[in-house]
């Protein structure tokens, strides 16, 4: 017996091709870069021994503002809110554009 082998549209590709095919790369980059950035502020404010409370007191804000902005799958964050994070924890924001 010999089976009929199907051809995968897909195999020799990458994950990004894929990500691309799909209509969902963009999506997803800006989901892993938000929840690298939440990971980070988060690793940076135990390292210094910081609370949530103390975070947001230093930022100016809401604990619940603090919350949403440490939260890797909420993907609203201004430049604001993210620039008051990096001064509270002694850093700054550096934005760089890429070719794609």
């Amino acid at each position: 017996m010999s089976k009929v082998m199907r051809k995968n549209k897909h195999r020799g590709t990458d994950l990004r091709d894929f990500l691309r095919e799909e209509g969902v790369l963009e999506h997803v980059e800006a989901a892993a870069v938000k929840r690298a950035l939440a990971y980070q502020l988060s690793q940076l404010a135990r390292e210094q021994g910081l609370s949530k409370s103390e975070m947001a007191a230093r930022m100016k804000t809401s604990r619940a503002a603090l919350d949403r902005l440490l939260d890797g799958t909420n993907s609203s964050v201004t430049l604001n809110t993210l620039g008051k994070a990096a001064r509270a924890l002694g850093r700054k924001v550096k934005i760089e554009l890429v070719p794609a």
